[in-house]
């Protein structure tokens, strides 16, 4: 029970941390210089372009409402409860930091690259917690649970991208769009790296005469499995055993040095893995993005 609640503790601190991170890239970034935003953030900043006594964060809490409605619905609890939390605090963070301090414009060109970071990196903290920030982050979460195998970057650059270009013709600025998409676009990298990329593996095929010695010296020095696949070889019609290993980016050296001491004629593949789940590795988590 204790272990529970300070993990679900835990949970709440980052998407507090990262909902703050989020604000200061939105005010810092993108509001004076008339960025374009996707999602409810966007739709905001149109009706806080025609109605400029309308704060940004408030809007977005209005126009989150029916969203979540729907989501109490389609979602469980605890993603509805953090993903209510992660929108309040973002979207309050956002007005509470403009009435204190007015972020002058930069040079555009950086406010795309760092908004793009500040967003990304923001939003995937919250993702990782089981959360979302709303609007259209909700309406891809929604959407993950009839296409799991979309990454949610990608969802979320498709949705936005229609947000963006009406911003731009909110503003009367086809800039906006412009740098806009090109903050999207780093924002969805950044995002499906802090989701998926932090979990760093490389997965090896290895072809050799000596493939039981690789084999133990893999399992015994790296304290990595190894499958053994049967292959034949398409010309010289031999019989051959192919090793598979799993292993950390940190252990590529060690894994390459020790096959070419066994085996100096080895043929090895190293290919890039992701989501690797499993003993050394992750394991499962229910609503697993």
């Amino acid at each position: 029970m204790k272990k529970t609640l300070s993990k679900t503790l835990l949970a709440y601190v980052w998407i507090t941390v990262a909902s703050v991170i989020y604000a200061v890239g939105f005010n810092w970034c993108y509001e004076p210089n008339q960025i374009g935003f996707g999602g409810i953030t966007g739709v905001a900043q149109i009706i806080n372009a025609f109605l400029p006594w309308a704060p940004i964060g408030t809007v977005v809490i209005i126009l989150n409402a029916p969203l979540f409605l729907l989501g109490w619905r389609l979602l469980g609890g605890h993603l509805l409860l953090s993903s209510l939390y992660a929108m309040f605090i973002s979207s309050l963070a956002i007005d509470v930091l403009h009435m204190f301090h007015t972020f002058q414009p930069m040079d555009p060109m950086l406010a795309t690259i760092y908004g793009g970071v500040l967003m990304g990196g923001s939003l995937g903290i919250v993702f990782l917690q089981g959360a979302t920030t709303g609007g259209t982050d909700l309406i891809a979460r929604l959407l993950k649970l009839k296409l799991a195998w979309l990454p949610m970057g990608k969802l979320l650059m498709a949705i936005d991208l229609v947000v963006i270009v009406a911003v731009a013709l909110a503003f009367g600025n086809v800039y906006s769009a412009l740098y806009g998409v090109v903050a999207l676009f780093l924002s969805s990298k950044v995002m499906d790296m802090v989701l998926y990329g932090l979990d760093t593996a490389k997965v090896a095929y290895i072809i050799s005469q000596d493939s039981r010695t690789i084999a133990q010296k893999l399992t015994r020095d790296l304290d990595r499995g190894v499958t053994i696949l049967q292959g034949r070889g398409a010309w010289s019609g031999q019989d051959k055993e192919v090793l598979m290993c799993a292993f950390k980016q940190r252990q590529i050296v060690a894994m390459k040095r020790m096959v070419k001491e066994v085996d100096p004629s080895a043929f090895l593949i190293v290919c890039d893995a992701h989501d690797v789940m499993g003993e050394g590795f992750r394991e499962y988590q229910q609503n697993d993005l």
